[in-house]
């Protein structure tokens, strides 16, 4: 069967690295562009919805659900470059346009005419051996000295460059998540015109998804990868041990988070919809009900996890590969006190 004709569901998952089946689907399917405005080619999926195919895909194996994740959440910065930039990136351009990068400020970027030259080594990129644009963030300087803002921190900003511009690290060597190569990049003073540069408050697009507030947008993105993980590992248990209190313990935590993520999402919807800002009080509280259900999630699969047998135990196992995925995900510094 040709992959333009299975399911993403159909795949076998759990090998060092998606196969090129495998991502010529999510092409197929247009995953990177969950967010992406129609005009652009994408699918302009509303907040809600793009949350319940990530949950759907992190179901269906963790790194699927990573890793689109990631790559489409990278992808949606193009509502934060300027319209020429979004025009020259993700328009007749042919083929599949995949971001991904760093959320650190691991490197530098040096003023130098109407540019910069970005240099440093980038951590955590996931799907970097197949992205197309990488993203970074880098403190500006100048003359080799850090700019700084009003309240002396240093100034920052993230920059979008072209797959070629970077050397690929194959570090990522990790007990779960492996086929998200989440591998380390590095850019030896390249040099970057400014119209490549942007922060996340500054929009350049119209639509309501880039009116909500880049946390709670990566909170409650990722919040869903772990239900979809923790709903795959109650399958998998219980057709290893039918039933018991300990599996209710974890439907009840999954069925929360689920009715959870879904009334902020169609909160912040309607909020602006209304053209009215998402207020401070709930971009924290998203994030401190998402901090707190990854850890309900994780406490209650490790209850249930030395009930299962030596099967659960065995590499090869299914259910063992959900559970380093999932232990694997709690290590994102987003959820970590």
């Amino acid at each position: 069967m040709v992959a333009s004709m299975k399911k993403l569901s159909e795949f076998n998952f759990g090998q060092a690295e998606f196969s090129p089946e495998v991502l010529e689907r999510i092409a197929q399917e247009n995953l990177w562009n969950l967010w992406v405005p129609k005009s652009y080619g994408g699918l302009e999926m509303s907040l809600s919805d793009g949350l319940r195919k990530l949950r759907e895909l992190a179901k269906i194996d963790g790194s699927l659900g990573w890793t689109v994740t990631l790559c489409s959440g990278a992808n949606f910065f193009i509502g934060n470059l300027p319209k020429t930039v979004a025009d020259e990136i993700f328009k007749d351009t042919g083929t599949p346009v995949c971001f991904g990068g760093s959320g650190g400020v691991f490197g530098t970027a040096e003023r130098v005419g109407e540019g910069y030259v970005l240099s440093g080594t980038w951590k955590y990129a996931t799907g970097a051996p197949f992205l197309t644009h990488f993203t970074l963030n880098a403190k500006i300087q100048e003359n080799g000295k850090d700019l700084l803002q009003a309240d002396g921190s240093p100034l920052i900003r993230s920059f979008v460059i072209k797959r070629e511009d970077v050397r690929i690290i194959r570090d990522w060597n990790t007990m779960g998540l492996k086929a998200t190569a989440t591998d380390s990049f590095e850019v030896l003073s390249k040099w970057v015109h400014a119209k490549y540069s942007f922060v996340y408050h500054e929009v350049h697009q119209p639509h309501a998804i880039f009116k909500i507030p880049f946390g709670p947008f990566a909170d409650l993105t990722l919040w869903v990868n772990y239900i979809g993980m923790a709903d795959h590992f109650l399958e998998e248990a219980k057709e290893l041990i039918g039933s018991g209190e300990k599996l209710e313990n974890l439907q009840k935590a999954i069925e929360n988070a689920d009715a959870l993520t879904m009334d902020f999402a169609e909160r912040m919807q309607k909020q602006v919809a209304n053209a009215d800002k998402v207020p401070e009080a709930w971009i924290n509280e998203v994030h401190q009900r998402a901090t707190d259900s990854v850890r309900s999630l994780s406490k209650v699969i490790i209850e249930i996890f030395p009930c299962l047998g030596i099967r659960a135990a065995s590499e090869n196992h299914c259910l063992n590969l959900v559970f380093r995925d999932f232990f694997t995900a709690t290590q994102h510094h987003i959820f970590r006190k």
